[in-house]
């Protein structure tokens, strides 16, 4: 990175940089170090800059950079704290708290458990509340609308095709499977308030668990909608990762705040709906990981669909790779 940068992260935090380790996980090659600083202290540098040419790589940074700002005070307790940032030759840094190294995955009922119970809190403390007049309050709704749009452009035969050697078998599911996604998910562009603040981006590469708290970074997407919609996709995510089942998941987080049946079915129709559209695409420049991720939540979301909804065994997901 430019030395004026470096400089001046190191002139916000009050101390010289003596080590930077790189910090991998996240879909994009953004700039994400842990540093550790001459005073003892550490810090977290995450930055986003040029893209390089031909790269799909976003680093939507300024958009997190107002969202740390105008949350603190409603959800500081599960967040990093914030250091500060700055605008450098390009470069947008945020310097913030460092909540150490990845310890999920791999996921175990009691690390579920604390992070489902925490996520809830998280959400409970927000229902209903005044939230920031700029955070979209439709963002649920886009995801209201996959299965209709494939259907539309006939690529469902896009998603069979992840099925190697079952492509009939897959086609022939979601035929079937079809109208009961396309009921489920219209639940979502009418999803019933009180809503909540939500991160809209709760993987494990952007958690952290200390304790029973769930700390979450990387709030770009943050929005205003149905809890339903985050606890789903986090629930998904952390069967996608090898933990315990969804509904395990949501079992732990209605021990805090309880869920409407309807906007739960419509969130997973709809989250199923969008790995259904984004998986079979080609890999994106920049983004080497992204697909394989996405495949990986498409068999999770669809198994847990089946189970939900009472669909016919869904014996091909089994044939989808990483």
């Amino acid at each position: 990175m430019p030395a004026s940068v470096r400089a001046e992260a190191e002139r916000r935090l009050g101390s010289r940089v003596v080590r930077a380790t790189r910090a991998y996980g996240g879909y994009a090659a953004s700039a994400t170090f842990r540093l550790v600083l001459a005073n003892g202290r550490r810090a977290f540098f995450k930055a986003g800059y040029p893209p390089p040419p031909g790269s799909a790589a976003i680093f939507p940074i300024d958009r997190e950079d107002k969202r740390y700002r105008a949350l603190e005070k409603i959800a500081g307790r599960w967040m990093p704290k914030q250091y500060g940032s700055f605008k450098k030759d390009e470069w947008h840094v945020l310097l913030m708290e460092d909540l150490g190294p990845a310890t999920i995955p791999p996921w175990s009922m009691d690390k579920m458990r604390r992070a489902a119970r925490s996520f809830a809190r998280f959400h409970r403390a927000t229902v209903g509340a005044s939230l920031p007049r700029f955070l979209p309050r439709t963002e649920h709704v886009e995801f209201g609308g996959f299965w209709d749009r494939l259907r539309r452009r006939g690529a469902l035969a896009d998603t069979a095709e992840l099925a190697r050697g079952r492509e009939d078998e897959a086609r022939e599911w979601l035929d079937v499977a079809l109208p009961v996604f396309l009921e489920r998910e219209r639940d979502l562009t009418r999803a019933r308030r009180p809503f909540a603040l939500l991160h809209f981006d709760t993987r494990s590469d952007n958690i952290r668990l200390v304790g029973d708290r769930l700390l979450m970074f990387d709030w770009p997407f943050a929005s205003v909608g149905p809890a339903e919609f985050d606890a789903v996709a986090f629930a998904q995510g952390v069967a996608a990762e090898g933990g315990p089942t969804p509904e395990r998941v949501l079992d732990c987080y209605e021990e805090v705040l309880p869920l409407r049946p309807r906007e739960v079915d419509a969130s997973i129709a709809g989250i199923a709906g969008y790995f259904a559209d984004r998986a079979p695409r080609p890999p994106m420049p920049g983004l080497p990981r992204i697909r394989s991720i996405q495949r990986r939540q498409l068999k999770a979301t669809l198994a847990w669909a089946t189970r939900r909804f009472g669909l016919p065994q869904a014996e091909w997901l089994e044939r989808i790779a990483d």
